[in-house]
């Protein structure tokens, strides 16, 4: 690549503050930051609405479900029969995620862009997890729900994230051969997590203090 720009890409599980943490590594290291913002990107570079990268984001099943909507519901009127496919739909996202990348540094939250961005040079791959009790109560305090509504929940975002990054990139989803580092964000907690990886991304990428 012409330009090196500083490339963080975190996967997470849910409930793991891998978002949170994400933000973190995006202020300590001056970059752009990306999670749902790169919807809206690819939205603009598509023509189709937010609405729909939104309603499909992470999600391999979604397109199995709209296929009795109407068109001009689907993209407010803009609707392009031959470009209107789940595949590209990612691939829109995929050139969002590129485009994004060359300009300046990033860190990007999910929908693949590990593998997205796997030619790229100065690349970190984060994974971050956490112990399922305090993922459970993260997700019952955000969706203010009970923790078998939890629960519920964490195991079908996460069955539809790890289907959707298994689909595009032929890897498996969390498992740590994909990854440079995984981490356990409960055994540490948030800040001193984000603290660990920002020194192991500073040694990986031979970034001066």
């Amino acid at each position: 690549m012409a330009e090196q720009h500083i490339i963080i890409n975190v996967g997470r599980q849910l409930g793991s503050g891998g978002r949170i943490i994400a933000q973190m590594l995006a202020q300590r290291f001056g970059c752009n930051f990306y999670d749902k913002e790169i919807l809206n990107l690819a939205a603009k570079e598509s023509g189709f609405s937010e609405k729909f990268f939104e309603q499909n984001d992470e999600n391999k099943r979604f397109f199995k479900s709209i296929f009795h909507l109407h068109a001009q519901h689907v993209s407010d009127g803009n609707f392009y029969p031959n470009r209107f496919s789940q595949e590209s739909l990612f691939q829109f996202q995929a050139d969002a995620i590129r485009k994004a990348a060359t300009q300046a540094d990033c860190v990007f939250v999910g929908r693949c862009a590990d593998y997205i961005l796997r030619d790229f040079e100065r690349v970190v791959n984060i994974f971050i997890t956490a112990h399922l009790d305090e993922r459970i109560q993260r997700v019952a305090e955000r969706d203010q729900c009970d923790h078998d509504t939890a629960l519920k929940i964490l195991h079908q975002k996460e069955s539809n994230r790890a289907s959707y990054y298994n689909y595009y990139t032929g890897k498996k989803w969390g498992h740590s051969e994909g990854y440079d580092l995984c981490i356990n964000s409960s055994l540490l907690g948030l800040e001193a997590t984000e603290r660990f990886i920002a020194q192991f991304i500073k040694e990986r990428l031979k970034i001066n203090p």
